[in-house]
């Protein structure tokens, strides 16, 4: 017998019109939802938001306009962003759609945008949410200080440079690990680079309170740039000094900039995915979005962690990445850790985006499920305001403005090899510290994985973010 949908603590459901609304076409007849969409259980309203988010992606993607109002349309009705996992994500993934379709009017567009207010107050604050919420960044911080501990074995000066200093807690570690150092501390330089001015003066002051407290030789300079515009004359790297590099969530905003270019030389039309294979997977029985999302939803898609199709440039004709790892090659640090997220959403068409993208944050949102409640203010305003932004910028923007270039582990491998930079295999004991980490976090999706080298921190089976470290190659 095939297995049904159950929701808690409902007997199985037997038959539902879920069985033929994968075959309904939305037409302009349908002005409002049918009345049983509202009684649909969770994971069957699940299943059908996301069809109806393909559809609407689909018709988006074609210029098909009146019926993309349509299907976002029905999502209103189903979608919230303080619903279950699949409502939260939906309504964020709708918002980006409609944005979208408003770029094609570009005045209309401004003109409801024009009072918006972007603070940068407002994302690094939460981002410290981010930081506090999940085990991600601790887990980086500790596999890049332990890289960096035994780089500098023996080293009377270091220099590190942070291409996006904001957690002192990532520091101040490493301070209090080279304080104990047998042969005593180093003379420590780090160099910030931020956008904002006062984030490196609150960083500046942390971190030299901290080395007065262990009687460490301590130096910070600022340096207030976006990464893109940052001109590596100004880090200053001296003769005689150890160095090492350190980057999070960073590198891949560099790709933005070659893109328009190549865009205007060769624009490349959007895919549409049809969802006739939906039907196939009505009866399956799934406990979270990310379950669903890998039962083969669309015509046999899965994403594939080696796609080619993954970004729109090849290795090469990456210009603005090329020179700046060229440049950062050019000043031979002794260790440089690089921490990206591990997807692939700088995919060339609409359509591979929006499926790559529901499977990543499908597994973020589940995180927030499986660990938070759904009333909570600081689930809600990282969703928002930070997954919700970085999915309408994946979705609704082209060419420069599209930042959030996301690409997986094989692909940076390749990159930083390219660019004459080596691997340096995380140690045991930093994976150790980090397995430790993630154990008491109290919280069993959480995994770590070994590839190349590297470390992948995964939820379920699904990896999210990747830790790497790099040597120059002589």
């Amino acid at each position: 017998m095939a297995p049904v949908f159950q929701d808690e603590g409902s007997s199985s459901v037997t038959s539902s019109p879920l069985q033929f609304f994968s075959m309904m076409s939305l037409s302009p007849t349908i002005g409002s939802p049918y009345p049983w969409l509202r009684e649909l259980k969770s994971e069957e309203r699940g299943l059908y938001l996301i069809h109806l988010l393909i559809t609407c992606a689909n018709h988006v993607a074609a210029g098909n306009l009146e019926n993309a109002n349509i299907a976002l349309e029905q999502i209103s009705h189903l979608a919230s962003p303080d619903g279950d996992t699949m409502q939260r994500i939906a309504a964020y993934f709708t918002e980006a759609l409609a944005d979208r379709i408003l770029k094609t009017w570009p005045g209309l567009h401004k003109a409801l945008n024009s009072t918006r207010m972007s603070l940068l107050s407002e994302e690094i604050l939460v981002r410290k949410v981010f930081f506090e919420l999940f085990p991600f960044l601790k887990v980086a911080f500790v596999l890049t200080n332990q890289a960096i501990t035994e780089a500098m074995e023996g080293e009377k000066m270091v220099h590190i440079i942070d291409l996006n200093v904001s957690e002192p807690a990532k520091w101040i570690a490493l301070l209090q690990v080279l304080s104990a150092r047998p042969e005593g501390p180093p003379h420590l330089r780090i160099t910030g680079v931020h956008q904002q001015r006062e984030v490196l003066d609150q960083m500046a002051h942390r971190l030299t309170e901290e080395a007065e407290k262990l009687d460490i030789p301590f130096q910070f300079n600022p340096i207030v740039s976006k990464l893109e515009n940052l001109d590596v004359e100004q880090l200053r790297v001296k003769t005689g000094e150890a160095l090492a590099i350190s980057s999070d969530l960073q590198l891949h905003s560099l790709l933005a900039s070659d893109d328009e270019l190549l865009r205007k030389k060769s624009p490349l039309p959007s895919k549409t995915i049809n969802g006739t294979h939906l039907s196939r997977v009505l009866q399956m029985n799934q406990s979270t979005l990310g379950e669903l999302l890998e039962k083969d939803l669309v015509n046999g898609y899965s994403p594939s962690p080696d796609s080619a199709s993954s970004s729109p440039l090849s290795l090469t004709t990456s210009v603005k990445m090329e020179s700046f790892l060229n440049s950062l090659w050019g000043l031979t640090p002794k260790i440089m850790v690089i921490t990206e997220q591990d997807s692939n959403h700088n995919g060339s068409s609409l359509m591979e985006r929006l499926l790559e993208a529901l499977y990543s944050y499908a597994a973020l949102f589940d995180c927030l499920e499986s660990t938070m409640t759904r009333t909570s203010v600081e689930r809600l305003k990282v969703e928002k305001m930070l997954f919700g932004e970085e999915i309408k910028n994946i979705i609704a923007c082209e060419g420069a403005e599209r930042k959030e270039r996301h690409e997986k582990l094989d692909k940076w491998i390749q990159r930083l090899d390219s660019a004459g930079f080596g691997n340096v295999p995380l140690s045991y004991y930093g994976m150790l510290q980090a397995r430790r980490l993630l154990q008491g976090y109290g919280c069993d999706g959480y995994r770590i994985k070994e590839e190349s080298g590297s470390v992948l921190i995964c939820w379920q089976d699904r990896p999210l973010f990747s830790i790497s470290a790099w040597r120059c190659r002589k």
